[in-house]
């Protein structure tokens, strides 16, 4: 099937956030596991593989729509050097990828690309779910204090 407007150039970009998400949340599990944080380690590791799998279903769209996926391209990996550093750069590229995701909506909508919006929502739930996850990580802190958080996240 033949894309519409922009909409192979919309896929991509997506594509080039999530391969960084992927990269992102990998190093930032793989620290939480040096760190002995196994709860977070889990957690995060878990958000990569999402990420992983929406990676998939973009480049099967792409292709789809007789496409060619750019994997080559990917933004700047922002890795935290502490927990708390690590919750506000996920959230700033959750916020960026919901960003990305809204326009593509838009832009769907426009072009009457109603299945490429459809998955474009759907990706929005999920990005809404990790921003909500990560907001209420930073509240808990703030609250509890970062040694009593840190604490809690010793435990698988």
């Amino acid at each position: 099937m033949k894309a519409k407007e922009g909409v192979v150039n919309l896929l991509n970009k997506i594509l080039t956030a999530d391969l960084t998400a992927i990269n992102q949340y990998f190093v930032h599990a793989k620290m939480c596991e040096n760190w002995g944080y196994a709860r977070l380690h889990h957690k995060v590791r878990e958000r990569s593989i999402d990420e992983m799998k929406d990676a998939d279903e973009l480049i099967g769209h792409i292709l789809y729509l007789d496409g060619v996926p750019n994997l080559q391209r990917m933004n700047t990996v922002q890795v935290g050097e502490t927990v708390p550093e690590q919750f506000k750069l996920d959230l700033k590229a959750e916020q960026e990828m919901l960003a990305l995701l809204s326009d593509g909506v838009v832009h769907c909508t426009k072009v009457t690309d109603f299945t490429t919006r459809h998955m474009f929502e759907e990706m929005a739930k999920d990005v809404d779910q990790h921003i909500d996850w990560i907001e209420t990580q930073l509240e808990t802190i703030k609250q509890v204090g970062l040694e009593n958080y840190l604490a809690e996240q010793i435990k698988a």
